[in-house]
């Protein structure tokens, strides 16, 4: 759809909300799009990044569709299950995923890039989650996302307030991992997604998934040690300590398991 897109550059796909005239608020069919847009290129790329057109990240989801579903009872219903998919599609995303902030990144912005891996972001972000503000109940998935990222007593001080922080406060907090001038950021990605592609795919998806069931309360071990028997199986393991021991750039295969 035109105002969300896919570009894939070698191993690096990038996802970009292109709406910069409503400072590219999220509409309800844009979330929906995300699912499959990400599922268009996950097996040929090793990075995605994620980004907005022109000078803002996302301003949020648009406040025009926020009452306007079906159901009296809950007129957000429909909009809330697929920001909900989209968000959900991003985690499970089985590459390094890098948001790349510049400018606002309020409410469903913060959704888009708390789903990635790690956030790099300009100097002159700015961030805030505003459901208190109109009124909003905000979902336990992306409250989740937030206590992982800043623990619990920013997570309440962000959704209590709605107030923004700048970028050195986001910095500071662990919201975004690293904070570079606005004409340095898009390079600075770009160095970092290349280093991701040529590290090994099964390291990362393994430490994808560790991660995640660690911070979910769940017991690790089975996930590395099948993960582990893959690098066995696969010869990723060999060619890693092969091409330490030679002093040369390893050439990892680039294909895993997806199950």
């Amino acid at each position: 759809m035109s105002d969300l897109r896919v570009d894939v550059e070698g191993p690096v796909a990038t996802l970009t909300v292109d709406r910069p005239a409503k400072r590219n608020a999220m509409t309800r069919a844009m979330w929906a799009a995300v699912p499959g847009l990400l599922a268009q290129v996950v097996d040929d790329v090793r990075v995605l990044l994620v980004t907005g057109a022109g000078p803002s990240f996302c301003a949020g989801a648009d406040i025009g569709e926020l009452l306007g579903g079906d159901d009296p009872a809950d007129p957000m219903a429909g909009l809330r299950a697929d920001n909900l998919a989209a968000q959900a599609a991003l985690r499970a995303f089985p590459h390094p995923t890098l948001a790349v902030v510049r400018g606002h990144c309020i409410g469903g912005g913060v959704e888009l890039a708390a789903s990635c891996d790690l956030r790099f972001a300009d100097e002159g972000a700015v961030f805030g989650v505003t459901p208190a503000r109109i009124g909003v109940v905000y979902p336990p998935a992306p409250t989740r996302a937030l206590v992982d990222l800043v623990g619990p007593a920013t997570t309440k001080w962000l959704l209590y307030s709605g107030e923004l922080l700048d970028a050195a406060a986001a910095l500071r907090v662990g919201l975004v991992d690293e904070v570079h001038p606005a004409d340095r950021l898009d390079a600075r990605a770009r160095e970092f997604a290349a280093v991701l592609a040529v590290r090994s795919a099964l390291t990362q998806r393994a430490t994808k998934e560790v991660v995640t069931a660690l911070t979910e309360g769940r017991d690790a071990e089975p996930l590395a040690a099948r993960r582990f028997a893959e690098t066995i199986a696969s010869g990723e393991l060999a060619e890693g300590v092969a091409a330490f021991a030679q002093r040369r750039p390893p050439r990892f295969p680039s294909g895993i398991s997806r199950d």
